[in-house]
């Protein structure tokens, strides 16, 4: 089956329907399926997991391992979709190139880009060795004693260990000193994506801050993909997840331009349509390469309430080769509202509270399940500044009270 003509989209649940999978319905899925069905589309959401927030506004759900090729391939060739959008890494993506290739359907934004990001080696090598752009000194290991004699060689203290397939920081560990080793490899084997005994050593960067440089590509007035930059998002991360964000990032003109010519570079070399979050560290006018996801990114969940079309607009309208729109609005910032507790189904009180802050806003996502730590929700808030803006979305988070239900 070929993607449907950019130009025409037809009638959900009618013969003419555009369709639209999303393999991973999570909050930033959630989020993309809301776009995509005030443009008319039909959207099918998939997730390990029934009653995924995606799947609560989507057109129909799917339940599977997708990181199960017969299982992927199984519900792909059910539901006939035009384009695939993958929501996260955890996919069988070798599958996923067989079906691009057999005309099945487009992969958003590109087959390859979904296996090269879904694992740190194949972006890092890309980045690093294929296209030359700067990142910190890096080894790969398969085992503690691999880790150990990287570090011993060349990587040194501080260091941080990842899994090479990971998602929102989760198995990341900031190394100081030899004792720290063997409780971060453990850490990184228990939290991968899949089981899989490999991870990535880099040396620590000495930045000042880091950004998100959300980049999009997109069909233009040329009637070619062009790409196109939001202004940079700055952020704080804890453990390795994000807590908050703030746009725009305040940088130097220099510095700017340095991290839109490496977004360009590693986006362009992905190739596809759609929108990109590049991470990039910072110091001075120096910028190096951290990671890039090929689809919305968490810390963009601030262009909610900073630009006219938010991320997920964007990568809407970029899949279905519409035009997009990049304008920041007005400064704002976003705060993760966590769910506190281990317990399904929980309720939030101090909603009309938080509501009460000025220029204020809040999306609950839905989770069915919530953890300590699990993002249930986000608050964001716009102000005259990044500053103002920052102090009032934490005010929000802080007046939403998860309770048992």
């Amino acid at each position: 089956m070929t993607a449907p003509h950019l130009s025409r989209i037809g009638t959900p649940l009618s013969p003419s329907a555009t369709r639209v999978m999303l393999l991973g319905a999570g909050e930033l899925g959630k989020e993309v399926i809301i776009a995509l069905q005030r443009f008319g589309v039909e959207v099918i959401a998939v997730d390990r997991y029934p009653n995924a927030p995606g799947m609560q506004v989507a057109h129909r759900a799917h339940v599977i391992a997708m990181t199960d090729a017969a299982a992927l391939r199984a519900v792909i060739e059910a539901e006939r979709p035009h384009l695939i959008v993958p929501e996260i890494e955890a996919i069988a993506t070798a599958e996923l190139l067989k079906i691009e290739q057999e005309g099945i359907a487009e992969v958003i934004p590109t087959a390859r880009a979904a296996q090269l990001t879904m694992n740190r080696e194949g972006i890092r090598r890309l980045a690093a060795e294929e296209l030359g752009l700067p990142t910190s000194r890096y080894a790969f290991a398969n085992s503690l004693a691999e880790l150990q004699a990287a570090i011993d060689s060349g990587i040194g203290y501080p260091c941080v260990v990842k899994p090479v397939m990971s998602s929102s920081g989760k198995g990341q560990s900031v190394l100081r000193a030899p004792p720290d080793v063997e409780k971060a490899w453990n850490y990184a084997l228990e939290s991968g994506r899949v089981k899989e005994a490999r991870v990535i050593v880099e040396a620590f960067i000495d930045f000042e801050y880091e950004i998100t440089q959300l980049t999009v590509r997109a069909i233009g007035a040329s009637g070619q993909v062009e790409t196109c930059f939001c202004e940079p998002i700055g952020h704080v991360q804890v453990a390795g997840d994000y807590v908050e964000s703030w746009q725009p990032q305040a940088m130097s003109p220099l510095a700017l331009q340095r991290s839109r010519a490496i977004a360009a570079q590693v986006t362009g070399a992905l190739g596809g349509r759609g929108i990109f979050g590049v991470e990039l560290f910072v110091r001075g006018n120096t910028v190096w390469f951290s990671e890039v996801s090929p689809r919305p990114h968490d810390t963009g969940l601030v262009t909610l309430a900073s630009q006219r079309l938010s991320e997920f607009e964007l990568h809407a309208r970029a899949i279905l080769g519409l035009p997009v729109d990049t304008a920041l609005r007005r400064p704002a910032a976003s705060a993760v509202v966590y769910g506190g507790m281990a317990e399904q189904g929980i309720a939030f009180e101090g909603v009309a509270d938080a509501l009460a802050v000025p220029e204020s806003d809040l999306r609950l996502f839905g989770k069915p399940e919530s953890f300590v730590k699990r993002r249930m929700g986000v608050a964001v808030a716009n102000a005259d500044t990044t500053d103002e803006a920052r102090a009032r979305a934490k005010l929000v988070a802080s007046r939403v009270r998860p309770v048992k239900a």
